[in-house]
């Protein structure tokens, strides 16, 4: 009992502090098991009663506890719960207390595959010194008032482009004011960080540092391509000095932790996210799941769990920021919906651009993506700090560049505004991202804000965001609204046709849920399917702002769907969520009699409350939330019809009069929360899915009701010869099929609730899975080469429009479309594995 009363004695914070140093692991030798426990039990009779050793608690996650014993195959602490189950219902055990009672959740640790470095490494150019413009001067003059003398600096076109003027992060203005990162830490977990360096040293902090790799307190890079995070440091805070370049936030400090370098499990991963979470204000993470077009991977509970906790307790409780780089994986079709980092609400997601402002063919696009900013691309790449005492690089790249970025910007906000929440970080990206001339879906939010999924809300400007915090309101506290598990459970049309289901969230359940307005939107679902990559999933708002949530795949050849996958949009952000909201699923791939079925989904909007007063802090999350499937009560989503709400197609081929470009380094011309409000030129289309809808005029080679196959006049020539000469011999069978075929058509429209949409009127009315135009021919896939974003050419050639000039972000389902179309007439025969080729 004496042993018992001391350990309630300990301190939470000594427990974490203690977490944070837990004896170094040896996965060859020992497995190791994560336990949340019951308070009242103490750690040691546990590990007593089943033969463990107690190693220590899980730093900042409460009640969670680490053990280890020599390696095995077994699950000791799960199957003697089990064990202890069958016991009792043999009555072989009474109902007592027992020390497996205090056990709430149990993992056994395995080793995770390695994250990919978001990285690239394009060839360095010898270039000669540009000329003496007026930009330059004006940089050299910038440079001598803020007394920088790094070498390299001139070469940082990402902090003053004298190039492409304006095509910068606009950060002088904002160090003119003395805001320069003092008193923020940014903590890159990657592959280690070079203290040493001439660039860093200054800035290092080591009490904010630690190798998970090798379990030692300094992140020493040691393998031969560890230079990844010092690069990625070097943007956030290299000091202001003699060596290369300067960062970002060149007098904020700069901690690494080490886990990209060798085995980790999710205990490690989780240790390392909310590293010294207090100390630690931003985590700068270039990394993820494979960007190869067929992984999906989301972080374990665990990891979940960490997160949770950093943004609820991290900075004294204003929250951690986490930026995660979206991934270098878009010339695969991927997309960073399928990545569970970059796709968590807790995640800042940013994508990249090029020096010209244009869209490098390696960034990914995704609903969940906030924000893009400067990377390797047209012909240069990201100038800062490498590997070794006093070395630079001109060679930095992929997303990986443009996520630290992010972090350098950041850091410089909370300079200015401590007191910042997370969500106040998101609101104010939101609200003073820099929309840009590029061809994209943009479309204009509730907010008044334009929002494009290839570019987020757009580039960021460090001087609009510094000067937005100044004298922002602090957001209310986050409130959150679920909705029941929407039941379908009916089949996925072929042909393109799709499938919708419907929710409607009225003001009565808001009001209830103490929620005002919409920040994020996840939505987690089941299909079943027999290949994924064949899927795309379409979000319509009430505002009929549409989320891209899931777009096709080429090689995802898996031969399942989604399994309780959650996506996730920054889309509608600022709506009132009040209405209907309307999930599509379609099979994008007719054809190649790959089948599956819309089993289930769930809706959660996530945004701010109504009354502070009445918040309270989102739960822990447990291995048990999505678990009542099955339950159904009074279901909601019964109804005979579904209208798709109107949609816009919009493009923007130029920025309006009202946006001049802006001035080099200079601040915006009009205020920050007007200069991006503009009109686009824009497509107004609508379709419903009721009877009385009229279509569009269609593509097809005959008029309705014959269909288009999804595929070209020509091919619909072939088709339709071939079925004329069948019909010569079998009119009368023909004829009977065909009216019979139209009678259950007729009887299944109103007997669900919901309806199936045609495959032309869906492309072509509503746009809700296609939101650019044009037709750019798709490049062959070169095997290895998925993260260097200059893969052995030159980004002029790799960015031309030769092939055709039509926006970078395209919808998958015109992707396949424009593949059948040259595939002709074997798309008919075409088997799974054959149809997940790039032609």
């Amino acid at each position: 009992m004496r042993i018992l009363h001391l350990w309630s004695l300990l301190s939470a914070a000594t427990l974490a502090a203690a977490g944070n140093h837990l004896p170094p692991r040896n996965y060859s030798t020992h497995d190791y098991y994560a336990v949340h426990m019951s308070p009242s039990t103490s750690p040691s009779e546990l590990a007593a009663h089943l033969g463990l050793t107690y190693e220590g608690p899980l730093a900042s996650l409460d009640h969670h506890h680490v053990f280890k014993a020599p390696k095995h195959q077994n699950d000791i602490v799960d199957e003697a719960r089990q064990e202890l189950k069958r016991r009792r219902r043999k009555r072989l055990v009474g109902p007592g207390y027992h020390p497996l009672d205090s056990v709430r959740f149990t993992q056994k640790q395995k080793i995770k595959p390695r994250h990919w470095k978001r990285s690239t490494i394009p060839p360095r150019q010898d270039r000669a010194g540009p000329a003496v413009t007026e930009a330059i001067k004006q940089q050299r003059e910038v440079a001598s008032k803020l007394q920088i003398h790094d070498p390299i600096f001139e070469e940082q076109w990402h902090i003053f482009n004298v190039k492409t003027p304006g095509n910068d992060i606009n950060v002088t203005d904002v160090w003119m004011q003395g805001i320069t990162g003092k008193g923020v830490t940014a903590c890159v977990v990657d592959d280690g960080l070079d203290y040493d360096s001439a660039d860093l040293k200054d800035n290092f902090f080591a009490a904010g540092s630690h190798d998970y790799n090798d379990h030692e307190d300094l992140p020493t890079p040691k393998l031969s391509d560890d230079q990844h995070g010092t690069r990625c440091a070097g943007e956030i805070a290299a000091g202001r000095n003699d060596a290369c370049g300067v960062g970002l936030a060149y007098d904020a400090k700069i901690s690494g932790v080490r886990i990209l370098s060798g085995d980790i499990t999710d205990l490690d991963e989780a240790l390392a996210i909310n590293y010294e979470m207090q100390q630690n204000h931003i985590y700068s993470c270039s990394w993820g799941p494979p960007d190869d077009g067929k992984t999906m991977q989301a972080p374990g509970i665990l990891i979940e769990k960490a997160m949770v906790t950093a943004v609820q307790q991290g900075r004294d409780g204003k929250g951690s920021i986490y930026v995660f780089a979206a991934g270098n994986g878009a010339a695969s079709d991927d997309n960073c919906n399928f990545d569970g980092y970059t796709n968590s609400i807790y995640s800042i997601t940013v994508g990249a651009i090029d020096k010209n402002n244009e869209h490098p063919y390696y960034s990914e696009a995704c609903s969940a993506q906030l924000v893009v900013t400067y990377s390797s691309g047209g012909g240069d790449a990201i100038h800062t700090t490498d590997l070794g005492a006093n070395k630079c690089t001109g060679q930095h790249g992929g997303t990986s560049a443009a996520g630290p970025i992010g972090v350098g910007v950041y850091a410089l906000v909370l300079q200015a505004r401590p007191d910042l929440t997370w969500r106040d970080v998101q609101w104010l990206t939101v609200l003073t991202a820099v929309p840009f001339d590029q061809p994209s879906d943009w479309k204009k939010t509730s907010l008044d804000r334009m929002y494009s999924h290839q570019f987020g809300y757009g580039k960021l400007d460090a001087w609009a965001i510094v000067e937005k915090a100044k004298d922002w309101k602090l957001v209310k506290p986050q409130a959150w609204f679920y909705s029941p598990w929407m039941h379908v459970k009916k089949a996925i049309p072929e042909a393109g046709q799709g499938i919708a289901s419907v929710f409607e969230v009225t003001a009565d359940m808001l009001k209830d849920a103490n929620f005002e307005r919409v920040e994020h939107i996840t939505l987690t679902m089941n299909v079943e399917h027999q290949r994924r990559g064949d899927l795309v999933v379409e979000l319509i708002s009430p505002a009929g702002m549409s989320s891209h949530l899931s777009t096709a795949r080429r090689d995802d050849d898996a031969p399942y769907g989604y399994i309780d996958w959650t996506f996730m949009s920054v889309a509608h952000w600022g709506e009132a969520g009040i209405g209907n909201w309307t999930v599509v699923v379609k099979d994008v791939h007719p054809g190649n009699q790959k089948t599956g079925v819309f089993t289930d989904w769930k809706l959660r909007l996530w945004g701010e409350s109504i009354d502070a007063s009445k918040a309270k802090l989102l739960p822990i999350p447990t291995e048990h939330d999505d678990d009542d499937h099955d339950k159904i009560d009074d279901h909601p989503a019964h109804i005979t019809s579904v209208t798709i709400p109107t949609s816009t197609v919009p493009t923007m081929t130029s920025l309006p009069d009202d946006h001049p470009d802006r001035p080099v380094n200079q601040k915006p011309s009009t205020p920050v929360n007007e200069a991006e409000q503009t009109a686009v030129t824009t497509a107004t289309v609508s379709s419903t899915a009721t009877a009385s809808a009229t279509a569009a005029p269609s593509e097809n080679f005959l008029p309705n009701p014959f269909p288009s196959f999804g595929v070209s006049k020509h091919t619909q020539i072939w088709i339709y010869g071939a079925l004329a000469l069948i019909i010569a011999f079998i009119a009368g069978l023909g004829t009977y099929l065909f009216i019979a075929r139209r009678k259950r058509l007729s009887n299944s429209r109103d007997a669900y609730e919901f309806e199936v949409l045609d495959g032309d009127e869906d492309r072509e009315d509503t746009g809700m899975l296609g939101a650019a135009a044009g037709g750019r021919k798709k490049r062959a896939k070169r095997g290895g080469e998925l993260y260097d974003a200059f893969a052995g050419e030159s980004d002029e050639d790799l960015l031309s429009d030769e092939e055709g000039d039509e926006g970078p972000y395209r919808d998958r389902e015109q992707q396949y479309n424009e593949k059948y179309q040259e595939e002709g007439s074997d798309a008919e025969n075409s088997s799974g594995s054959s149809a997940g080729k790039r032609q």
